[in-house]
């Protein structure tokens, strides 16, 4: 029996069969992002019924393409049967493509039985004719279409798998290639099976009823386009949902870290600290047990991010962190403040001894090997300790009392421990009053300046001068630079100070010079915070032009310790001021650890000797006058000139001069008096030289 082909039916069931193909493509994309093997479950479901539908409607449309000169009909039964067939197919591909390993076992097994649920649903859908008589496959053709069925099925499992990724490059494109491949391969099945059927002449369509074919394919096609591009949408949304509740997810998991650890060195902050010793007073309440808070600042910090930079600073920090971690238990809590300031929870203590312990070998830690790649840097924590119940019973009070004991082991020294003890809180709160009597200093113009005059060595002739800063607070009284100097120098503050030392010393001499004084020399100290400032000469050199003084009339003293402290830098320091005009003299000479090459790379203008050695003059006998006498001779070796302060008493003047010190200062020669005095003092000595030159 002749048959016929309507070639418009014949093209849209291609188009069908490559919609159907990118469906399948898109829908194991966007099971593979699921991570819930229940939704993975419910989209392999969904997305058979869709591909069902879509395969079964290109093979339906296929067939109401084909007429025979008889009319046809479709068995209801039956083609309900070959749709389940093609949705149990379509369930099989995507079971397939979408688990965790697709190997060349299961690929081939995949293909094999998709292929043949493809062909048993195409030759279920030609049995539905339910001609008469019944019709007859050509073996080979009917082998072919297996073959087709079989091929598609396979290379569709291994494109669909191949292009699963959806982040991968121009992913659109390529499942729309491979989509045109696989429909080619669907339709090629089907018309090859078609091919393969031979109908008799005069043979009748059992199933043929009065049904308008064309109305029929519309309705097919229409609803199956709706199915498979409903689906596609509800994909494509899926996608973008998931996708932006994955980036909703990874920001809120975000910005929990950001609220509950530090960002440099991952550790808990405060916040999250605050709740851990909130939980371990509780338990150590209920437990009746003891927990040690550890404070710790390192010593030192300041000095490496002003001088070295940010970027040493915080690899310190890191290195720090890290070590710090290694010291503790694993129930213990490794927290950072901010800043230089890190605190160790340590639970489950016996006795304050544990905590001491524990601090030993921080402290032991922390000694060993270097501190990054680029500086070999040995940083030392101070720690102060608080035990909980003896020391507080609130988060607030344990780490203010740690924190008191803490800046106790930096009065003591550095580098070690303290226990919190009742006294510590007298000694923090007069610490605190007197950072903000400095504040307040600075505001209000409070601080004033005495000047001890600096003499010859023959007593007589008038050398120089030091500036002395002085504090007189209105609620606290007169407080002493042993008091208020070290709170400046931890603050930050004694930065500010310095400069206003040498703008009011400035201010001094230029009013001296007005007044027709000699001119004179006056030393002024830098502190080691001073020292690192990277804009430190610089500023000097604006002070001093901007209030009319020379850059001769100025000397700053460097204590040995701190220049010692980073002696390289030290010497770049003294030869940007030497350069400018400035003196340079080096204090205290005789307490640090000098390094005689230093020393001599230093080139300073004067050497000071520490009151310690001139008191030795008195109490330390030939002992005492062998030091001086040495430490005199190597300075003036080095074509430095000598000071000796804290000179007191008779006997030590007159050593001194007999050793060729070229400098004396001390209450014995003059006591540190105001600038009108000085000034008076320095009219006195100019009326002295003239009336000796008028004899």
């Amino acid at each position: 029996m002749q048959s016929a082909y309507n070639y418009w039916l014949v093209a849209i069931s291609f188009a069908v069969a490559t919609l159907a193909s990118y469906t399948a493509l898109d829908l194991t994309g966007r099971i593979f992002l699921l991570a819930s093997a229940r939704r993975r479950h419910l989209w392999r479901l969904g997305g058979a019924l869709a591909l069902g539908v879509g395969i079964w409607s290109m093979h339906f449309v296929g067939m109401l393409a084909f007429s025979l000169p008889i009319p046809l009909g479709y068995d209801l039964p039956l083609t309900a049967c070959s749709l389940a067939l093609a949705i149990g197919a379509s369930y099989l591909a995507l079971c397939m493509t979408t688990r965790e390993r697709l190997t060349p076992g299961r690929l081939l097994a995949g293909g094999v039985l998709m292929g043949l649920g493809i062909a048993g649903m195409h030759y279920t859908g030609m049995a539905a004719l339910r001609m008469a008589p019944a019709i007859h496959y050509q073996p080979a053709w009917f082998a072919a279409s297996l073959a087709i069925a079989i091929g598609a099925s396979g290379a569709a499992l291994w494109m669909a798998r191949a292009l699963s990724n959806e982040h991968e490059r121009n992913i659109a494109r390529k499942r729309l290639a491979a989509a045109l491949v696989m429909g080619v391969a669907i339709s090629g099945m089907h018309y090859t099976g078609m091919a393969a059927a031979r109908f008799a002449p005069g043979a009748i369509c059992g199933a043929a009823k009065d049904i308008n074919t064309t109305w029929l394919a519309i309705s097919v096609i229409l609803l199956t386009f709706a199915v498979l591009i409903v689906t596609l949408m509800l994909s494509r949304f899926d996608v973008h949902t998931t996708f932006l509740l994955g980036k909703m997810s990874k920001l809120n998991g975000q910005i929990v870290r950001l609220a509950t650890l530090d960002a440099l060195t991952g550790l808990p902050n405060r916040a999250t600290l605050t709740e851990r010793i909130n939980r371990a007073i509780s338990v150590a309440r209920r437990q009746r047990t003891s927990f040690a808070v550890l404070f710790m600042d390192l010593d030192g910090f300041k000095t490496i991010n002003d001088s070295l930079g940010h970027s040493t600073g915080d690899a310190v920090l890191s290195a720090f962190a890290q070590r710090l971690l290694q010291c503790v238990g694993s129930s213990d809590t490794v927290a950072r403040l901010g800043g230089d300031e890190f605190v160790v929870l340590a639970e489950h203590l016996t006795s304050g001894d544990d905590a001491a312990e524990l601090a030993d070998s921080v402290l032991d830690r922390m000694r060993q090997g270097m501190w990054s790649d680029e500086q070999p840097l040995q940083v030392m924590p101070s720690i102060g300790i608080a035990l909980y119940p003896r020391d507080g019973d609130s988060v607030d009070t344990l780490l203010k009392h740690a924190d008191a004991a803490m800046y106790e082991a930096k009065r003591a020294g550095r580098g070690t421990y303290r226990f919190f003890e009742r006294s510590m809180n007298e000694a923090a709160m007069r610490t605190l009053q007197i950072q903000q009597a400095l504040h307040e200093a600075l505001v209000n113009d409070r601080f004033s300046l005495q000047f001890q005059p600096k003499f010859h060595r023959d007593g007589d002739v008038l050398a120089g001068a030091e500036a002395l800063i002085r504090l007189h607070d209105p609620q606290m009284g007169a407080l002493t630079p042993l008091e208020f100097i070290p709170v400046a120098e931890r603050s930050g503050q004694i930065v500010q100070i310095g400069y206003w030392v040498v703008r009011e010393t400035c201010r001094r001499i230029h009013g001296w010079m007005e007044q027709g004084l000699p001119p004179i020399k006056v030393a002024i100290n830098l502190s080691p915070r001073q020292l690192v400032q990277p804009d430190l000469v610089e500023t000097m050199l604006d002070i001093v032009a901007s209030e009319g003084v020379a850059c001769e009339q100025i000397m700053f003293e460097i204590t040995e310790s701190v220049a010692m402290h980073d002696a390289a830098r030290t010497v770049d320091v003294i030869r940007a001021f030497q350069t400018s005009g400035f003196d340079i003299s080096i204090d205290d000479f005789g307490t640090g650890y000098s390094s005689l090459a230093y020393l001599q790379r230093f080139q300073a203008k004067q050497l000071k000797i520490d009151r310690f050695f001139t008191n030795g003059l008195d109490t330390h006998g030939a002992a005492g006058s062998a030091i001086v006498s040495a430490i005199i001779a190597l300075a003036h070796s080095l074509e430095m000139d000598v000071v000796a302060e804290g000179v007191e008493t008779q006997s030590q003047f007159d050593k001194l001069r007999s050793m060729m010190c070229d400098e004396m200062q001390g209450f014995l020669l003059g006591k540190p008096v105001n600038a009108d005095n000085f000034g008076a003092m320095l009219r006195g000595r100019m009326v002295t030289a003239r009336e000796q030159s008028a004899l």
